[in-house]
């Protein structure tokens, strides 16, 4: 077959089309929250930093040979210079003294110290360190005005005998580049820690000066020690500070690293009594007559030393920040904890005392159960069948919400009695209650979701506290029925912990925030008069409990209601269904803060509840991940074995309160083995959960809702398990 060709040779082979190749990008409900922990980490490692709990290193070099430092050295004055090859030392003229002071700024002495220089017309040299010049930049700046030099102390102040050349050279730039945004100056002045005098230069230190002099520095030791750090007295710091004969010297003393009021002491009686002797207190280049040490800084240097200076401030501010947090969610958490034990054990003591009705006669009269379902096909035949065995006269509705799946079909071919199936048009959940509630025949009205199943006693105990005729609703009690995966057990936890043990301390303190939609009650008049269901938020089943607060109904809680609802069993699922569920809160709370000012029963809910829900259901979640950040940080960089007892301590705590909320819902005290695991883990979740959230609310963005997969293997306790077919075992799901 002949190949086509055309004047320009052969002709080009059509081009396949490319491959709709989409760059896979990271969802924002995971980038922001992990750019917010990255900073924060960020700010904390550098506050770390400049605190020197990190790269700092106290190790001392042992005094060694000095066979290798050249005589002079060893013989010569305290100020060395090996810049360009050289090896000259200088010594101060006579009658002349340089005051140095190591270690700092100091907040509390360095001020002090410039004050009785100032007092005094005497000037100094003051070798800082990086970390401290980072710190408090105002006040090397303030000794630079006031004509004093600055000088290099390294960084993180080690020892650079045990330091390679590319730790002294971080060491000399990082301590510029702090002063450069203090002061605006560079220095050629430097002196190492834990220097002494000339002759004590070793084979070990002699190369470092001679290196530190290749990088255009002079090194300052010194000849007069006034050992002021080991605070021998005012009168003894005087005369070791004191030269002989009228020499002129350079003077070693502090204004940081401890306690250094008799520092401050001596120089106020030390620099008047020399004046008057002859004596003349100036910075080494001016008793050496040589030009300044300091270099103005200009430029992106500048910039960079201010830009540095910033970030060390606001790292110190937002630790500060972090650590009011940690302060306020111990209180809150100790607090949360508190009033759950105190309260949970009155709840329980009351309700179950022997001689304890709701009213004079208990509640006989039917009821209707509104089950609203949307495509719950897997799960709607056990929801019903439970129903069923109920010892409470009742009639079911299922409220098909636009199914695709055949939900509607399941319910009707199971033929059951007293069971009716009500379809419309996908319109929510809210308005599939709505219409289910215009169907109900009853003036008691039970809710619960096409993924639950009751126990046959459950819509009796449910609806018992009707006998008061101010219990306008109430709370039954919701577990999770598929515990047997790792989230399934941390969300067991969470329900028997997290919300019973609230559901009884709101209930005692009359401010219920939710009736749960797995299972619930109401009084039918109760809903009629608050408009019914509304679908002005996400959780409409939080906002109907507060509508009921607001118009003076009492909303209780039935510990023994006992439902079984089929829990997310992956973190796609868990993190849409709490999603909803916290950002739909947010939206109630705002919803209903008209309470907080108004008089009556909605001021009473708005001045108790509103202030609870929005502490212990926003704040709190969102400031405890600062718990497990401070116990990185304290594992990594110390102070180690007080963060684990103190993160131990608070975990005691939430292990207590845990365990007893498990007795009293005799529960297996066996899952609370997960609890250390779910308080790293599963609270880093629900708290990227909780600010993605806030993020939704504070930028106005709409959430829909979420359908959540189900797999329908939650069945009532004690009833005969339905076979499953193959095809619905194969849905059941890993944990993601």
């Amino acid at each position: 077959m002949a190949s086509r060709t055309n004047a320009h040779g052969p002709a080009p082979r059509a081009r396949r089309p490319a491959p709709d190749v989409r760059r896979r990008r990271l969802p924002m409900r995971w980038l922001l929250p992990s750019l917010l922990l990255v900073a924060m980490l960020a700010m904390l490692m550098l506050r770390g930093y400049v605190h020197s709990e990190i790269l700092a290193d106290h190790r001392i070099q042992p005094e060694a040979a000095t066979d290798k430092v050249p005589d002079k050295i060893l013989d010569g004055g305290p100020v060395i210079d090996t810049r360009g090859g050289r090896t000259n030392s200088l010594t101060v003229p006579d009658h002349r003294l340089v005051l140095t002071f190591d270690d700092g700024p100091d907040p509390t002495w360095t001020p002090k110290v410039l004050d009785v220089l100032k007092k005094h017309h005497a000037h100094a040299v003051f070798f800082v360190t990086g970390t401290m010049t980072s710190r408090y930049p105002e006040l090397v700046k303030r000794m630079v005005e006031e004509g004093h030099e600055v000088g290099l102390h390294t960084f993180n102040h080690p020892d650079l005998s045990f330091q390679s050349t590319k730790r002294i050279d971080w060491e000399l730039s990082q301590n510029q580049l702090a002063l450069a945004g203090a002061a605006g100056i560079r220095t050629s002045l430097f002196r190492p820690p834990y220097s002494s005098f000339a002759d004590a230069m070793d084979n070990k230190s002699w190369p470092v000066t001679k290196y530190i002099g290749t990088r255009g520095y002079i090194t300052v030791v010194n000849n007069t020690d006034s050992e002021d750090w080991q605070k021998p007295g005012v009168d003894q710091i005087i005369r070791n500070a004191t030269p002989k004969g009228g020499k002129g010297a350079i003077v070693l003393m502090h204004d940081s690293g401890g306690d250094r009021h008799q520092t401050v002491q001596a120089l106020d009686r030390f620099v008047p009594e020399l004046q008057e002797r002859g004596y003349r207190f100036q910075n080494l280049t001016e008793a050496l007559d040589a030009p300044s040490a300091h270099t103005q800084v200009t430029g992106l240097e500048l910039w960079k030393g201010k830009a540095w200076v910033y970030l060390v401030r606001a790292s110190d501010n937002v630790t500060d920040v972090l650590v009011v947090g940690i302060a306020i969610i111990g209180v809150l958490v100790f607090a949360r904890f508190g009033m759950m034990l105190l309260l949970s054990a009155l709840h329980a003591r009351r309700v179950r005392r022997k001689d304890f009705r709701w009213g004079p006669a208990p509640v006989t009269e039917p009821v209707s159960v509104l089950v609203p379902a949307y495509n719950e096909a897997k799960c709607i035949e056990n929801t019903v069948r439970s129903l069923m065995a109920s010892e409470h006269p009742i009639e079911v509705l299922v409220v098909d919400d636009g199914s695709s799946d055949g939900t509607a079909r399941i319910v009707e071919d199971l033929l059951l009695p007293n069971v009716r199936v009500v379809r419309q048009h996908n319109a929510g959940k809210p308005a599939a209650l709505n219409r289910g509630l215009a169907n109900a025949r009853h003036d008691i009205v039970v809710m619960m979701d096409g993924d639950t199943v009751f126990e046959p006693a459950t819509v009796r105990e449910l609806v018992q506290p009707f006998a008061d005729p101010s219990v306008g609703a109430v709370a039954g009690n919701a577990k999770v029925g598929n515990r047997d995966s790792l989230i399934g057990a941390w969300q067991h936890i969470e329900y028997v912990m997290g919300f019973n043990l609230d559901r009884r301390m709101y209930d005692i303190l009359g401010c219920m925030p939710t009736i749960p939609g797995a299972v619930g009650a109401f009084r039918r008049s109760a809903l009629e008069r608050v408009g019914g269901m509304s679908d002005d938020t996400l959780a409409e089943d939080t906002d109907i409990t507060m509508a009921l607060h607001r118009d003076g109904w009492r909303v209780v809680y039935a510990e023994k209601a006992r439902a079984w609802t089929e829990a997310p069993e992956s973190v796609q699922q868990l993190w849409s269904q709490r999603y909803r569920w916290s950002y739909g809160t947010m939206q109630a709370i705002w919803k209903h803060r008209r309470a907080l000012v108004e008089r009556g029963p909605s001021g009473r809910f708005g001045r108790v509840g509103l202030p609870l829900v929005s502490l212990f259901m926003v704040l709190a979640p969102l400031l405890a991940p600062l718990i497990d950040v401070f116990l990185l940080y304290g594992l990594v960089f110390g102070p180690t074995q007080r963060t684990v007892l103190a993160w131990l301590g608070v975990l005691a705590v939430q292990v207590a309160c845990a365990a007893y909320a498990f007795r009293l819902d005799r529960e297996r005290m066996r899952y609370l083995i997960s609890l250390p695991l779910q308080q790293i883990l599963y609270r880093q979740l629900m708290y990227m959960v909780l600010l993605q959230s806030w993020i939704t609310a504070l930028t106005g963005g709409r959430l829909r809702w979420q359908k959540l997969r189900r797999t329908g293997v939650v069945e009532a306790p004690g009833a005969i398990p339905r076979q499953r077919t193959a095809q619905s075992g194969n849905d059941r799901r890993p944990v993601a």
